[in-house]
């Protein structure tokens, strides 16, 4: 069966044997520890999810408070939980609230669980973990499996970590019973060609029978970049424009420190966003270190950084999954630093990428303000690759949350066709 036919009037039970007709209730949760890649990447989800036909309900569930900062499509709308912070480490701690860990998991538990008991979603999306931080979501996921017609998806983006601490990890958290439990489908918003996780992780073959990929998550498919020129609101001289995005900022420190400190070519401007979870004594010593340079821009927060990636002619960044699907729908040439803790995650994604001859990757520990400054004066010289890499995702989601919502769905992996 041809995924992309799949019947899309279909109407779903709401579990007490009454019809929603059409309106369709949609969760995503994501507990957000280390940035606000997960916020965004939710919301793209959301958009897509709620341009199809059926015009459903969508409810957010995001561990930082940020994500209300950020503007909610029409239909969709966000419950912020007490944030969790991590270390280097990869340690927790209570991001904002003055109680201890045990108590701050306990009240994210109970709030989950009130949120979807009284949401009711017809499709509940997990991001990355399936029992959540600290196996919060379980009691939350039983409620919302209770419901015969709900369906639950997990949703990966296409590297989580190098193989052996995603063993660890599912193995600690028992990851493959949560998944054989609860879980209809497993998006990996991804190019399997790119990265395999089925073949990377070894998955067992009934939970690989699972998943789909969706393809990377294109930006642009979305719109949302209504601001043509950005950098006249900047007031900068006329000239080249090299932009520097760490983020949500919280790492980004020395990335952002080494961009600023570069001695820019001649007729170069430069941008540095430095996202807001960037510890506020930093932000202030990035602000006096670009004083007094006229080609040279802090800003702290950008809730769309589309219009100022649009207009780069460089990209230097860190291989976030936003950031680098922003560079590759805009065919940027772009410099990319991952962070390689506490996960190895950027690592792994910046070395394919430069190996396809996508971007071109710097290890941090070779960061120095020289080597951004030759790569700004030499970045002119070619265009990227085009790698064909598939970009599809925002256009097959909705043909995905048809499949896994409607009956008998055919139990096979192939990639949905998109209509030309």
């Amino acid at each position: 069966m041809s995924l992309a036919s799949t019947n899309m009037n279909a109407s779903w039970s709401n579990g007490r044997g009454t019809r929603r007709g059409d309106v369709v209730r949609i969760a995503l949760y994501s507990h957000d520890t280390q940035g606000l890649g997960h916020v965004r990447r939710n919301l793209l989800i959301a958009s897509a999810l709620a341009k199809r036909g059926l015009n459903p309900i969508v409810l957010l569930l995001s561990g930082v408070h940020e994500a209300a900062a950020f503007e909610m499509p029409a239909g969709v709308d966000c419950i912020t939980l007490p944030s969790l912070g991590k270390d280097d480490s990869g340690v927790y701690f209570p991001r904002s609230l003055g109680v201890g860990m045990k108590d701050l998991i306990g009240l994210r538990r109970r709030t989950l669980g009130a949120a979807l008991r009284s949401f009711q979603p017809d499709l509940f999306i997990v991001d990355k973990v399936p029992g959540g931080a600290f196996q919060e979501l379980l009691p939350a996921l039983r409620t919302v499996r209770a419901r015969k017609s709900a369906r639950i998806v997990l949703g990966w983006r296409e590297i989580l970590d190098d193989a052996e601490e995603v063993e660890r990890e599912s193995h600690q958290q028992g990851w493959e019973k949560t998944i054989r439990d609860y879980y209809d489908r497993i998006w990996v918003y991804g190019d399997r060609e790119v990265f395999d996780p089925v073949a990377e992780y070894n998955l067992a073959p009934d939970i690989a029978a699972k998943v789909r990929f969706t393809g990377y998550l294109n930006p642009l498919a979305a719109g949302g970049d209504a601001i043509d020129e950005p950098a006249a609101d900047l007031m900068l001289p006329p000239g080249r424009l090299a932009l520097c995005v760490v983020g949500g900022g919280r790492d980004g420190v020395p990335l952002a420190e080494a961009f600023i400190r570069a001695p820019m070519p001649a007729s170069t401007n430069g941008v540095v966003i430095t996202g807001p979870l960037m510890p506020a004594a930093d932000r202030a010593r990035l602000r006096l270190l670009a004083a007094g340079r006229s080609r040279l821009r802090v800003l702290e927060f950008v809730t769309n950084p589309l219009p100022y990636l649009r207009q780069a002619d460089c990209v230097i960044s860190m291989a976030g999954y936003n950031t680098m699907c922003e560079v590759l729908a805009m065919k940027k040439k772009a410099l990319i630093v991952p962070r390689t803790r506490p996960r190895l995650e950027q690592l792994i994604r910046a070395r394919r990428f430069a190996e396809l001859g996508v971007v071109d990757m710097l290890h941090p520990d070779d960061l120095t303000p020289a080597a951004l400054a030759e790569w700004i004066d030499r970045s002119g010289e070619s265009r990227p690759v085009d790698a064909g890499i598939d970009l599809g995702g925002y256009q097959r989601l909705p043909l995905l949350l048809d499949e896994v919502l409607s009956a008998g769905a055919a139990p096979c992996r192939e990639r949905i066709r998109i209509a030309s």
